[in-house]
């Protein structure tokens, strides 16, 4: 049987921002990780984002669920443990394909998820750590999300983290015509919003970046002006809204940097919109008078008076990965079926040889060859048409059969079986 699918983390469902960034693990740990869960025949697959880590295991053993747990565990810490939850089996397969789809996102069909779940199974790829089971799981998971961007308005009617700030700001300022807008950050994040701030009608772009050279791309896509990140307390006295996407460790905007421009402003309405996790702009800065600080939390609150408007296409979008949850579980079965199947005809072979063996040895008198021949055929055939509709059932694996691979393995007393509770 092809082993199940474990996964454990925490989103945004479960732990604040706070929580969730010392979640965040760098690279190297992710990739020590990945090393220590996918030891063969084991595999493994870490999805680390802004607002969700979550670790995705298949393999053999019964305690694969708590092994899988304390590692995310002891790689941040245990006291973040009333944060997680978990999955198992069909329930972590749709669980991931519900992330896949962004049905399960902060902000109900942003698109990001999408690219971000695929740069975390390419990642295990390249480290040898999502080889089979887990490679197929993914696999369909990416087709039932291209599947709901197409059949539904999911993506089209959804808002992302980057145009709901937009929306924040737009409340703020009433309306940004004429705005200058500071994006801190180079990465897509960034761009994307830059996209968004100038469709609503932001007239100047500065990027900062500690890259001068991703600045000076991201400014160029964006017709807009990039500037070295240790003036950015200069481009903090021109912005009226700022947009920080870093990955930076500390905090890129503090109280006391933004206490020095407050004068230089003459006092104008300054936006901090902070997309990253870490924080890029201290929690106390909002403490200021004149400045409107927001964090990815806050941003959920825009995000929930939305959720009406993609109701009608979230419902349409839970029915088809339902469907391809249910596709995949066939497939699987399918490919479940070849073991089983050869499982049972050597069980059953080697009964009829026996049986047979144990009856010729207690004649009498010795069967000649054309008679042996005769008894050979005889229960050949009675094997093969016991079998015959118990094979055909395992072949077809209509829908809503599969488990028939499970049951027949457990009825016949195959290897496959499932072990009940205190078997050894």
């Amino acid at each position: 049987m092809s082993p199940p699918l474990v996964v454990v983390g925490l989103s945004h469902h479960t732990a604040p921002i706070d929580v969730r960034e010392r979640l965040l693990l760098p690279d190297d740990r992710q990739t020590d990780l990945l090393h220590v869960m996918a030891q063969a025949p084991s595999e493994a697959l870490l999805i680390s984002t802004c607002n969700r880590v979550e670790l995705y295991v298949v393999g053999p053993g019964t305690d694969l669920h708590e092994r899988t747990r304390t590692a995310l565990t002891g790689a941040a810490g245990n006291d973040l443990a009333p944060y997680l939850y978990s999955h198992q089996g069909e329930a972590a397969v749709l669980h991931l394909f519900r992330v896949a789809a962004s049905l399960d996102s902060m902000v109900l069909g942003e698109p990001q998820i999408l690219g971000q779940v695929k740069d975390a199974f390419e990642q295990a790829q390249r480290l040898g750590a999502a080889r089979g089971e887990l490679a197929r799981i993914f696999a369909a998971a990416f087709g039932s999300a291209k599947r709901v961007r197409s059949e539904t308005e999911l993506g089209r009617a959804a808002t992302s983290m980057a145009s709901a700030a937009v929306e924040m700001a737009r409340h703020i300022f009433d309306g940004l015509d004429g705005k200058t807008v500071l994006l801190v950050g180079a990465g897509e994040m960034a761009e994307l919003s830059g996209k968004h701030l100038i469709s609503a009608g932001a007239a100047k772009v500065l990027v900062a970046n500690r890259t001068f050279e991703r600045a000076e791309a991201l400014a160029a896509t964006l017709r807009g002006q990039a500037v070295p990140f240790d003036r950015m307390e200069e481009c903090l006295v021109l912005a009226d809204v700022v947009v920080c996407t870093t990955a930076s460790p500390r905090p890129v905007i503090t109280k006391e940097k933004v206490s020095r421009v407050l004068k230089p402003r003459k006092h104008r309405p300054l936006f901090l919109v902070d997309l990253a996790v870490p924080r890029d702009v201290e929690p106390e800065v909002q403490r200021l008078d004149g400045v409107y600080a927001f964090d990815v939390d806050d941003i959920q609150k825009v995000v929930a008076e939305n959720q009406a408007a993609r109701a009608a296409a979230a419902g349409r979008a839970e029915v088809l990965v339902a469907e391809e949850v249910a596709r995949y579980i066939r497939q699987r079965a399918v490919r479940d079926q070849v073991p089983v199947l050869a499982q049972l005809r050597a069980r059953a072979e080697q009964i009829r040889r026996s049986e047979l063996e144990r009856a010729i040895s207690n004649l009498s008198v010795p069967l000649s060859a054309d008679q042996a021949k005769v008894i050979e055929a005889m229960t050949s055939a009675i094997v093969n048409k016991m079998l015959h509709q118990p094979t055909a059932k395992l072949r077809a694996v209509q829908a809503g059969e599969s488990e028939l691979a499970d049951a027949a393995a457990e009825l016949f007393g195959l290897d496959g079986a499932p072990r009940k509770a205190g078997e050894g």
